[in-house]
């Protein structure tokens, strides 16, 4: 935007601080070594502190599956959050699961995420009377929202399990204290603020932009979070 903006400047010297702001910005927001220190300070890192506690469910976040272009799903880079509610049930940590999801997209009618999960966790044998599937949430308030009246509905006990990114999780529990919905943090998909130090941390990357807009987004939403009632 920034760059943009120097297109239609005509004052050199203003011109010159813009592109100077311009760099500052990109070279800040490319490094991977100040984005693993704020991630340290942001993600919510550590899970549940008795690990011989069972748990009535673990609520599984949504927005781990993709669409491809023939209309089929697929794992995409949060797929962590699957693999670990699927070891949550298999090691009997939880005794049910919830997975949340629903239509993100501006087709009503268009692919649900929690179809999907549903078909696909027929290759485990659970009993479908183990698995809850909420498939018309399009955010995570929804998510929670909706989780919590089929939680209620299958008289199931808090508190749950909320398995989601370690970026996500601030948010989420956010978003279930406000909702009343009692939960314990197993946060999963780490992909910052772990990793030991090197040259590399010091060069500009894409990916450490890319991963910027997701904390980005995270930060607006908590805010947005706390100011509603």
């Amino acid at each position: 935007v920034i760059i943009i903006i120097t297109c239609f400047v005509k004052n050199i010297k203003y011109k010159q601080n813009l592109i100077l702001a311009a760099v500052t910005l990109l070279i800040v927001f490319s490094n991977s070594f100040l984005l693993n220190q704020f991630a340290k300070v942001w993600d919510v890192s550590s899970g549940p502190s008795d690990t011989t506690t069972k748990y009535s469910c673990a609520i599984v976040l949504g927005g781990f599956v993709s669409e491809d272009n023939h209309k089929n799903g697929f794992l995409n880079w949060a797929a962590d959050r699957y693999i670990q509610g699927i070891k949550l049930k298999e090691t009997g940590k939880v005794t049910h699961l919830l997975f949340t999801g629903g239509n993100a997209s501006l087709k009503p009618d268009g692919f649900t995420e929690g179809k999907w999960i549903s078909s696909e966790l027929k290759a485990f044998h659970f009993p479908d009377s183990t698995l809850l599937f909420e498939k018309q949430s399009r955010n995570t308030v929804e998510n929670i929202q909706f989780s919590k009246i089929l939680l209620q509905s299958r008289h199931l006990q808090p508190p749950y399990l909320l398995v989601t990114s370690a970026f996500h999780m601030r948010r989420a529990l956010l978003i279930c204290k406000k909702a009343g919905v009692q939960v314990v943090p197993y946060p999963c998909n780490f992909f910052a603020g772990k990793g030991s130090i090197s040259m590399d941390s010091f060069i500009p990357s894409a990916e450490t932009l890319a991963n910027w807009n997701i904390y980005l987004k995270e930060l607006v939403g908590y805010a947005v979070t706390t100011i509603k009632s």
